[in-house]
């Protein structure tokens, strides 16, 4: 099940579901392991295997490495010399404040522009009217005129340029006196939403649960790391892996309780057909499936029973919901447990009574052997050998489950009777 998610990068919505949150870190960093595996592996067969020599415009690129020999990350607001937030906002209040009014004296500046042309263009016509009527009157005085004109245009030029700084200077002025009024008003309305959400009881529960989701998410992850690590050098240490396979495949199976009579005899082979043939009949009803996949395929490789026993265990159930296993590990203390059938998916749930509630962990049961979804190292023949490992060993290190108390059945007959007939 899990080698199959690796390979095509999805889990079924159904299977994720009915995950924990511990599980659900484990496969997240199992699949971002695999993606860096397929990078690296990708990358190996694209790079030549003799570099060839830079050109004279070759261009590289070459990543700057940390003090731990690992690429650089910089993380804003983390690193060295970086602002803090506040002083951040200011600074983008008062650009916002800036570009807004010199878009608005942009504006002005258009318009006192034309209100200048149109006005010192109209003095300029005047006063060659005037210049010209009194050529026509005194044509002897023509260069008298003419100097006179001359004199004219220069000082309305002057005046005008004159006019042009001093509108330039109180644009200005204005600009300065918007910026500083947009930046308060931004100020002011940007405290008050603070202020609001501050005053708002809503907000701060809402602001108080993030940050704890947040920084429990961030401690399941990393204690999910630590869990799947340990695992794995745990089945190092004891050689559970290959310990156990030689001896499933070696010792001869205890005497197996009666089976009701099938026409045919079904292999493991055969009965791996079968369950990819039923995982693609979606039509099929759900509980009726799994029902006939623990019949053929779980019976017969003892699922449920003692070890080296023809009795069920006490810690065994069938098809039952999640409410009513809490409900059953309610009426037990903290480390009472159970291993039921799980009623979505075809696999089984291990569900465990903390000191703060309850907690389930989804068995993969898709091999000839049984694991906590997510972690393959630790592989075990039967669910008894899983159960008689759990009860010294924690399920994860966080919330140290040890399978101290077996819930047992509270009906009779029990919920897995039908199961067996």
């Amino acid at each position: 099940m899990l080698q199959q998610i690796l390979e095509t990068m999805y889990i079924e919505p159904e299977l994720l579901a009915e995950l924990n949150e511990e599980q659900k870190q484990i496969l997240f960093f199992k699949m971002r392991q695999e993606q860096i595996r397929r990078w690296k592996e990708r990358e190996a067969k694209m790079e030549p295997k003799e570099k060839a020599p830079k050109t004279k415009n070759g261009k590289s690129v070459n990543w700057l490495l940390a003090a731990d020999n690992d690429v650089w990350v910089w993380v804003m607001g983390e690193g060295p010399g970086d602002q803090p937030y506040d002083q951040i906002c200011d600074e983008i209040i008062a650009e916002r404040a800036r570009q807004q009014a010199q878009k608005e004296a942009g504006e002005l500046r258009k318009v006192k522009e034309k209100e200048l042309i149109r006005r010192f263009s109209t003095s300029l016509r005047l006063e060659s009217k005037g210049v010209r009527r009194q050529k026509e009157v005194e044509k002897e005085e023509a260069t008298k005129a003419a100097a006179e004109q001359e004199r004219i245009q220069m000082e309305l030029k002057q005046k005008e340029e004159e006019e042009r700084r001093r509108q330039e200077e109180e644009i200005k002025r204005l600009e300065e006196e918007r910026t500083q009024q947009l930046y308060i008003n931004l100020k002011e309305a940007q405290e008050m939403v603070q202020r609001n959400e501050k005053e708002d009881p809503e907000w701060r529960e809402s602001l108080r649960k993030s940050k704890a989701a947040d920084e429990r998410r961030r401690s399941i992850a990393k204690q999910a790391r630590a869990d799947y690590k340990r695992h794995s050098l745990k089945a190092i240490e004891r050689g559970k892996v290959s310990a156990m396979t030689q001896n499933f495949q070696n010792t001869p199976s205890p005497v197996k309780p009666p089976v009701p009579p099938r026409k045919n005899v079904i292999n493991r082979k055969e009965c791996n057909v079968r369950r990819d043939v039923q995982t693609q009949k979606s039509s099929e009803n759900s509980h009726e499936r799994i029902i006939r996949w623990f019949r053929e395929q779980q019976i017969p490789l003892r699922a449920g029973y003692e070890k080296d026993s023809d009795v069920i265990a006490p810690w065994f159930h069938g098809v039952i919901t999640r409410q009513e296993t809490e409900e059953l590990l309610g009426k037990k203390g903290a480390g009472g447990f159970l291993i039921r059938i799980s009623e979505r998916i075809i696999g089984y749930c291990l569900s465990y009574r903390s000191s703060d509630g309850f907690k389930h962990f989804l068995i993969d049961s898709s091999k000839d052997s049984y694991t906590f979804f997510g972690v393959d190292q630790l592989q075990h023949a039967t669910l008894a050998d899983l159960v008689e490992y759990h009860k010294e060993e924690p399920i994860t290190l966080a919330g140290a489950e040890l399978l101290l108390e077996a819930c047992g059945q509270c009906r009779d007959p029990p919920d897995y009777a039908h199961l067996f007939n």
